[in-house]
């Protein structure tokens, strides 16, 4: 007999809360986002002000300095989602999810107050609160998905967790206007059009911390939010073993969801489970599923984090050079080129997965993300070298654009959704972590390893501080390779989830469901938790609230 706590939980109808919660977890990957793409424009800002102009030629910030700043933050978001995610299962998610999203706010304004205005101790600074920064975003990761994956229905749990995601589109375009608001307003009250390009005023310096700071304000915004939830009933009941709380958390949220006490409080309780993660059990059980869910994320995180490859020779054929234009036209014009991609292939992509992965399914759109993906890599290396790099036209902006799409509607979108659904209560936020952790070293060789692998094989050609590579050409082939590397991946060894309660996708742990609800007293469950209707009627948590 299944706990009926847990059916309900499935067959409820959507309602108020569950919209409250995709907010409530959003924000941590709004802000994530935010504070990832804002760094950009930042960088250009920090060149002109904190490197010397090279004649007519504005300070630029080396590349191993933006390496190293991206770098770092990427490395934060690998151990923290390691950390929180471990701390999720063993202490529980609510205790710890405000304190990540309390991280993520104090690291950004520490980001923007930089203890000093020389040119050392700003980058160190940076690159310190950058770190923390990463650590409170990585925890957000494991968190947010197994939060929300708990609390939603099983008729919706993917797009709802794919909603969550989503909030990363909104936050790029957020970090792309705040950008060009600052910037323009800046230019204004500085009359910095009447300065000559290499020059930069002093008030700039105020400008790019201010960019950084106004990340956090939205995640403050939902901080009591956070600390205010109750725990979800599932790991209360699965994990904690104590159904009364269970119960009673879930009628703090969902109305009309009440069972008497004494109804609820008898029986003897078996111990749970004792197999530890990666002992054989674990492995013999969830191995397979561990294996498919960080490779997957580990592939498509080199592709989409290599997107900086060929970004710049995008905008700059649209845009005047850096020495035509000063310092608050050039921010303004690389937010700008950000903004028209969130409009015309993140978000879209993002929404796109909330529409279908319920009516396709997670595997069959993550087979069609990776290959699809490789299709416009390939399109895009092929003529590189004898037209691209020398005519930048609209259609290589649609290709670019089309790449942005199939990777939000598809593998990136999907690997955040399918580790929050496949493995038990009591490992679901530590191997979503393990797996979002896999997927963040993948990034580290995207946005660093890839960016550096990918220039010209000519001396005579690079830009100063670069050193030859393989070329772009080669780049975006391998990148391709790797797409087609992540379908076959996909094929093999991802199951589908959709339309499943997360106990039966725990397949390993039972025959006829997971170990762990065979080891909690079913009749606390049997007699007072009203039933839901077959035919839609009104459940325990089908009121608004």
């Amino acid at each position: 007999m299944g706990l009926k706590i847990l059916t309900a939980l499935d067959h409820a109808r959507t309602q108020y809360y569950h919209f409250k919660a995709i907010i409530i977890a959003g924000m941590g990957l709004f802000t994530d986002s935010y504070d990832l793409f804002c760094i950009t424009p930042v960088m250009k800002l920090i060149g002109r002000i904190y490197y010397d102009p090279q004649g007519a030629t504005p300070g630029v910030t080396p590349p191993a300095v933006v390496s190293a700043i991206v770098a770092i933050a990427l490395v934060g978001t690998v151990i923290g989602q390691l950390i929180f995610g471990m701390l999720g299962d063993r202490v529980g998610r609510r205790r710890v999810y405000g304190f990540s999203l309390l991280l993520m706010i104090a690291s950004s304004f520490g980001c923007g107050f930089s203890i000093c205005r020389t040119r050392n101790c700003v980058l160190t600074s940076l690159c310190f609160f950058r770190f923390m920064l990463g650590i409170g975003i990585g925890g957000d990761y494991p968190l947010s998905a197994t939060i929300m994956s708990e609390f939603a229905n099983k008729r919706t749990r993917g797009s709802f967790i794919a909603a969550v995601f989503s909030m990363q589109g909104f936050g790029i375009l957020a970090s792309s206007g705040v950008t060009m608001a600052i910037a323009a307003a800046f230019k204004r009250a500085t009359k910095a059009s009447s300065i000559g390009p290499p020059h930069t005023p002093e008030a700039a310096d105020l400008a790019w911390r201010i960019i950084l700071m106004i990340g956090a304000i939205p995640a403050a915004l939902t901080f009591y939010w956070r600390i205010t939830m109750p725990e979800t009933a599932r790991y209360t009941a699965l994990v904690e073993q104590d159904v009364i709380k269970a119960t009673n958390d879930m009628g703090k949220v969902l109305v009309d969801f009440d069972m008497e006490t004494s109804e609820v409080s008898g029986g003897p309780r078996r111990p749970a489970p004792t197999y530890g993660l990666f002992s054989k059990q674990f492995m013999g059980r969830h191995g397979r599923n561990l294996f498919a869910c960080a490779i997957a994320w580990f592939l498509v995180d080199i592709p989409y984090y290599s997107s900086t490859l060929f970004q710049s020779q995008i905008y700059q054929p649209w845009f005047p050079p850096s020495d035509h234009v000063n310092a608050y036209e050039e921010v303004y014009n690389v937010a700008k080129f950000q903004a028209i991609i969130a409009v015309a292939s993140t978000i879209p992509g993002y929404f796109a997965t909330v529409y279908f992965i319920e009516r396709t399914g997670r595997r069959k759109i993550q087979m069609m993300g990776f290959f699809f993906m490789a299709i416009f890599l390939f399109a895009l290396a092929g003529p590189y070298d004898k037209y691209w790099h020398d005519h930048t036209k609209g259609w290589f902006i649609v290709l670019y654009g089309l790449t942005f799409f199939f990777s939000n509607f598809g593998p990136n979108t999907t690997t955040f959704i399918v580790p929050a659904e496949l493995f038990p209560a009591r490992f679901r936020a530590t191997c979503h972590g393990i797996s979002g952790a896999s997927g963040k070293v993948g990034a580290i060789i995207g946005a660093v390893g890839f960016l550096w692998a990918s220039q010209q094989r000519n001396k005579k050609h690079l830009n100063p501080g670069w050193k030859p590579g393989i070329g772009m050409t080669y780049a975006l082939t391998i990148l391709g390779g790797v797409c087609l590397i992540g379908m076959l991946h996909t094929y093999l060894f991802t199951p589908e989830t959709k339309m499943r309660s997360l106990e039966e996708n725990e397949s390993g742990e039972s025959q006829h469901g997971a170990e762990d609800l065979e080891n909690i007293d079913h009749s606390v469950f049997t007699s007072s938790a009203p039933s839901v209707h077959p035919l839609g009627g009104r459940s325990p948590l089908q009121s608004p609230l």
